[in-house]
This record gives C-alpha cells, structure tokens and sequence, in this order.
C-alpha cells in the first residue's frame, strides 16, 4: 500500500490511497470525499468513473463509489449531503491473510456543526479488499446528546462492456419508485432487468443479493444493514447536461446503489450501526 500526495484546485494537497491486493487485485481511494476510484479484479477495472470527473477537490467525483451522508438527493443539505466532500482520515491499513484492510474517519465539526445537519458524529469506513472483492463498510456513531436521523448510501458505478447487454438481477417482484416516469408503488416485474433510457429508480426494501450481468462478467452485490437498492443511468439526453460526464460514456456503466434511502436510519446517543456492502467478481477472468 501507499498514499501519494498532489496538489489539486487552488492549491489544494490531495492523498489518495493506493491498495495493491493478492492475485491482480488493486484498488484506489481519495481521502478527499473517501472515494474509492478504482477496484481491479483479476487484473481488470470494475469501477467507472468518467474521464471528465473532477479529481482535483473541486466538487464530487463521478464515477467510483461516493458516499452519501447524511442526505439523499436533494433537500436543506447540498445534494447527497457532505460526506462526499469532506477530507476523510486515514487511519490505519495493514495487509490480512486474504488481503489489505483500509480504515478512514469522518468526525463532525465546526462546518458541519453550523449546518441544517449540525449532529455530532463519528463514522469509521472499512474498505477490505481481496482477490475477488471489496468490502466497504461504514460505522455510524450517534456521539451527540440528542438523537439524529439520517439517509445514506454508496453510490456504486460499475463499469460495464455494453449498457445494451448488461442485466440487474435480484429485484423481481420489489416494489419501487421510478423518478423519471412518476410512481412510488410499483413493482419489479422483470427476472433480469435492463436499461435502455433514462432511469433512476429506488427498490424498496431489497431482500437478497443483486447482480450486474454483462457477458461473461458478473458482480454480485451483497448489502448489510442497507435496505434499498438505486438503479441509475442518466442515457444520453442526461449525460449532455453533466459538465463531469461525457456525452458518449453513458453505455459504459451502470451505478447499482446500496443504500437506506426511501426510510430514515435513527441512532440514540452512543449507539452505532455499520452497514455497507461486499462486491464480488464472479465472472470467467476472476476465477483463478
């Protein structure tokens, strides 16, 4: 493992943490936001992130995992909340029988103290990987005096061969909100299902494992502690509009996010929850 440091907007100093696991894998993660930007199993990039993200701290990266904390989406807190761009701390990484273990912590303060949100809280994120996958789990700790909700997710961009070809399995028969077309009380009636526009939807209370089939790729996506599911493209009218995101990248991802996002997560004082997920290459390549 090392940590490289660079300088970017305004002079900014940067680190991001670079993870060189068993059998071909690796994985990278800035402080700034704790983002990881790359997981490469057997060898091969599994994340996407577009080749116009801002890496430099400016604003959130596109593409990887960004974390959302404590906000999904819009509302009295910036979009997604302030977790994404926040400077994490590293605290330790050592190397495990199967693997490297990464921790990295996010504490209030005086900023996030003065804002809509100004709860005093302490989250631990565990990034562990091996050969064939990354766990990333977040510790959340209620260390104020009052109790505090919030929503949260890992906004999870995979990097996929073909958009046209690619598959989500494990939502049939799940109820969810679609926000592009209206509706909250609709059910997945599809055992394999695909995207071919504009989608944003929210699976509600997802009971099992999800996989993202393309070929013979395939991550299966096993959430702890998360009960919803976001599917999301923004297709080509979408991308046109994000100044982070070209015009022509959108057939190569989908973001498959684990989350609680249609409820709210409530912790007392002094008490934790750690959620997260496990994602799992189980394609050809990986199988060693």
């Amino acid at each position: 493992m090392s940590v490289q440091k660079f300088f970017g907007a305004d002079g900014v100093s940067l680190e991001r943490v670079v993870i060189n696991g068993p059998q071909g894998s690796s994985a990278e993660v800035y402080l700034y936001g704790a983002t990881v930007t790359s997981w490469k199993c057997a060898g091969k990039e599994r994340l996407f992130v577009s080749k116009q993200a801002k890496l430099d701290g400016s604003k959130p990266v596109r593409g990887g995992i960004p974390l959302v904390f404590p906000q999904f989406g819009p509302g009295d807190l910036p979009q997604h909340g302030f977790a994404r761009t926040r400077n994490w701390t590293l605290v330790y990484a050592e190397e495990h029988g199967q693997g490297v273990v990464v921790n990295l912590q996010l504490k209030d303060n005086e900023d996030t103290r003065a804002s809509k949100w100004p709860y005093k809280f302490d989250l631990l994120y565990t990034i562990d990987l091996t050969a064939t996958t990354l766990s990333t789990i977040i510790k959340y700790e209620n260390v104020d005096s009052q109790p505090f909700s919030f929503t949260s997710l890992m906004h999870t961009y995979l990097r996929v061969p073909d958009i046209a070809s690619t598959t989500v399995t494990g939502l049939k028969d799940v109820v969810y909100a679609d926000k592009i077309k209206g509706g909250s009380d609709l059910v997945e009636e599809r055992d394999a299902v695909t995207v071919n526009a504009n989608e944003d939807r929210v699976y509600v209370d997802v009971p099992g494992i999800v996989k993202v089939n393309c070929g013979n790729e395939s991550i299966a996506i096993r959430r702890f502690n998360f009960k919803d599911v976001v599917l999301w493209n923004p297709w080509a009218e979408k991308a046109a509009e994000m100044s982070d995101f070209a015009d022509d990248e959108y057939p190569q991802m989908i973001c498959v996010e684990a989350g609680t996002v249609a409820s709210k997560i409530t912790l007392n004082p002094g008490q934790t929850i750690s959620c997260g997920q496990i994602l799992t290459c189980e394609d050809s390549a990986s199988r060693i």
